[in-house]
């Protein structure tokens, strides 16, 4: 697609336009959802007060930790063969994560009155962005684009993921291993089977969040919507968890007040790795798999990009060792980028998207 073929009439947007709009529009879904299900939207157990309350906590806690970053110098190192445009951005403080995930898990864990479940999802969502922490650190350390390797980032992600399987096989119902299909009332029995699949689903999802985390804004809002549609399908059965979903999403606006366009601070491994991992863990928890695969059918295309790009590369290497690009780059919205899209042209299509695809989620859900 030509520069001239961009969407450039009629989708301009600014960054604090895009989050501003973002946090209404979740803001009055939450309060819409909690009307439907008569839950008033001031009480603890509803979608809205801890989406508001840990958006307002995290964006308040930014304020006092994006300053220390900057003293820890924890510039992000940009890669020289991205697009241009992203060079500019060198420097700008990265390993946002460490403040906007925590201050969501604490406040929905004393939210759902540290529910058994709840703490579960905790402990996975912290597991992966500890995994992502130490990769941030690695990457400045070094002060390269490469932290830990890849087979080592695998493996804890492996690993953490067999816990929170071990701990889902011994403390869940034994129907759980048979996945609920929304539209028909027929359960797909696994057995053994679902097993390799839940693992496979944590770090799929995990690796797919942090593969969308490229764009000021783009995690942080796609993943919001994702979180709060989540939450609002499984409030009738897990309540808990819905809170968890809230206030996860809530934490996203929260940091996208500083990670908007132009962004203040990167979340980094540290939170994309971790709302990942929450969206996955939730999922398996309430059998929302099906909801899951929709819900982020944006994180899948831009996993599907790059598995494209590796791959027809690898098939069109030549004599001298180099190969064909399907994409300009991968993943998908650098491609757009480098095809004539500004940045927060892509993240407001891909908002649009993401709540488009929320919209179909709770179309065919039974309330």
């Amino acid at each position: 697609m030509d520069a001239k073929l961009s969407p450039n009439q009629g989708l301009n947007f600014s960054g604090i336009g895009l989050a501003s709009g973002l946090a209404a529009a979740l803001s009055v879904a939450a309060i819409i959802f909690d009307w439907m299900a008569n839950r008033l939207p001031w009480q603890v157990t509803s979608l809205s007060l801890p989406l508001v309350l840990c958006a307002v906590s995290s964006a308040a806690m930014g304020f006092v930790v994006i300053p220390l970053l900057q003293a820890l110098k924890t510039g992000q190192i940009i890669r020289e063969d991205g697009p241009q445009a992203h060079l500019k951005k060198a420097g700008t403080p990265t390993m946002g994560g460490i403040f906007f995930v925590p201050v969501a898990v604490i406040i929905a864990c004393v939210g759902s009155n540290f529910n058994r479940e709840v703490l579960a999802v905790s402990a996975l969502t912290l597991s992966y962005g500890f995994i992502g922490w130490i990769d941030d650190w690695q990457i400045l350390r070094r002060k390269s684009n490469k932290g830990i390797s890849p087979r080592m980032k695998l493996a804890l992600q492996i690993g953490f993921a067999a816990v929170f399987c071990l701990w889902l096989m011994f403390n869940q119902p034994s129907n759980l291993t048979s996945i609920a299909l929304p539209w028909v009332s027929f359960a797909l029995p696994l057995g053994f089977l679902f097993w390799p699949l839940a693992g496979f689903v944590l770090v799929a999802e995990s690796n797919a969040t942090n593969l969308t985390d490229g764009i000021d804004g783009l995690a942080a809002g796609t993943v919001a919507i994702a979180l709060l549609a989540l939450g609002a399908l499984i409030a009738p059965a897990s309540p808990g968890l819905m809170v968890f979903c809230a206030a996860l999403s809530g934490g996203c606006l929260g940091f996208l007040a500083h990670n908007r366009n132009p962004a203040r601070v990167f979340m980094g491994d540290t939170g994309s790795l971790a709302l990942g991992g929450a969206l996955a863990a939730v999922a398996l928890l309430t059998n929302s798999l099906v909801a899951l695969f929709i819900l982020s059918g944006i994180f899948f295309v831009e996993t599907l990009s790059v598995m494209a790009q590796v791959s027809y590369y690898k098939a069109t290497k030549g004599p001298d060792g180099k190969g064909k690009r399907l994409l300009r780059m991968a993943p998908l919205h650098h491609h757009l980028e480098l095809t004539g899209w500004s940045e927060l042209q892509v993240v407001g299509v891909f908002y649009i998207v993401a709540a488009f695809l929320a919209a179909i989620c709770l179309a065919i859900a039974p309330f």
